[in-house]
């Protein structure tokens, strides 16, 4: 597969400040995705700032956030995606048989009982809010009452934002990086 248009030039340097920034949340290099973005400065540096905080400053756990991002890339078809975010996943305490199941999500056998009850409830939220966009009001009620209002919105917001990602992702035929 072929991105839709060419990425900008990995040893791109202009704008400075934003170029140095994405670098910098990327542990001093761009990948794919940021070279797209690059096309676009005001998307490249919202977008920097925006997942910037949804990766580094919220209070939800690293694993939940993780396994919601590793959910929607499958069930978008966002194989870039979850190429990127397995890999976080594992480091933040989830194994590679959750990792591998996670592949079945949208398959009504899978069997996430790997999973916590918790955990579970994520992977349902996930399912709903890409698939159905509306989520039952009892799952809403259980995720409330584990998590509290502001991790609520906080999971709602990374699923919300993961679907931003992989439509944008294969709306323009981001590849892996080689």
């Amino acid at each position: 597969m072929q991105p839709v248009i060419p990425y900008v030039d990995a040893s791109i340097v202009e704008p400075a400040a934003l170029v140095d920034a994405i670098r910098r949340r990327r542990g001093g290099h761009l990948i794919n995705l940021d070279r797209m973005l690059l096309h676009s400065i005001p998307f490249a540096r919202g977008w920097n700032a925006f997942l910037g905080e949804v990766r580094r400053n919220l209070s939800i756990s690293p694993k939940l956030r993780e396994i919601a991002m590793c959910g929607v890339a499958v069930l978008n078809g966002a194989e870039y995606e979850f190429i990127h975010h397995a890999p976080e996943l594992l480091a933040a305490g989830g194994t590679q048989q959750q990792v591998d199941q996670l592949r079945a999500i949208g398959d009504p056998t899978a069997d996430f009982s790997m999973f916590s009850a918790l955990e579970q409830d994520v992977i349902r939220l996930t399912w709903h809010m890409t698939r159905e966009i509306a989520v039952p009001m009892d799952l809403t009620q259980r995720l409330q009452q584990a998590l509290g209002p502001t991790q609520l919105v906080e999971m709602v917001g990374v699923i919300a934002a993961y679907n931003m990602v992989s439509r944008f992702l294969i709306a323009l035929g981001v590849t892996p990086e080689d």
